[in-house]
């Protein structure tokens, strides 16, 4: 089946005529926006901006892939995580995975190229999550960032679905980049 992009006639399009913040930081914002619906009622919204984060997804040549066994406090939970991060003010997502991985975990990839881009939860929040997949691995330093992370592993790429499986991959950012470099190792 092939999906094709279809113009919408813009009578199902909701209209933004304004917006207050109830909160901001420099990762977050949350507030209402006054949008009307397609049915011309006006609403307040609650919408949440995340600042753009990246991930990277560093395979070995060996069929292994680098990941983070990490701790999130939001969720008291532990699991397998690709090595990312926030993109700084002025900085590229290209240039983010790069020191994210080499803050992280201490490798840098020989080669980094654009994976997937995508939404997390496009109902009420807007958070761009940038995936990568980089190639020739090599290490370069000690990991300089904890954040939460207590080792760095090389994980059989073959494994994956079954820790996605199992719970121990759960954040959206690894389960997309890792379920689409698994797709296209095989």
């Amino acid at each position: 089946m092939v999906v094709t992009e279809a113009a919408g006639d813009g009578l199902s399009r909701w209209r933004t005529f304004g917006e207050r913040a109830l909160y901001e930081s420099p990762e977050v914002w949350l507030g209402q926006v006054d949008v009307g619906l397609p049915s011309r009622e006006r609403v307040w919204q609650h919408v949440v901006r995340l600042h753009r984060a990246v991930a990277v997804v560093l395979l070995d040549g060996q069929g292994r892939v680098l990941l983070t066994w990490r701790h999130r406090f939001v969720q008291d939970r532990w699991g397998w995580e690709l090595p990312g991060g926030l993109v700084d003010e002025d900085e590229e997502p290209g240039e983010a995975a790069v020191r994210e991985l080499e803050e992280q975990t201490g490798y840098r990839a020989g080669q980094l190229e654009h994976l997937t881009t995508f939404q997390p939860v496009a109902e009420v929040a807007d958070g761009e999550r940038v995936v990568f997949v980089g190639r020739d691995a090599q290490r370069v330093a000690e990991p300089v960032s904890a954040e939460g992370i207590e080792r760095a592993e090389w994980v059989p790429l073959g494994s994956v679905p079954r820790l996605i499986a199992a719970g121990q991959v759960w954040n959206s950012a690894s389960v997309i980049g890792l379920l689409s470099v698994a797709q296209q190792e095989h």
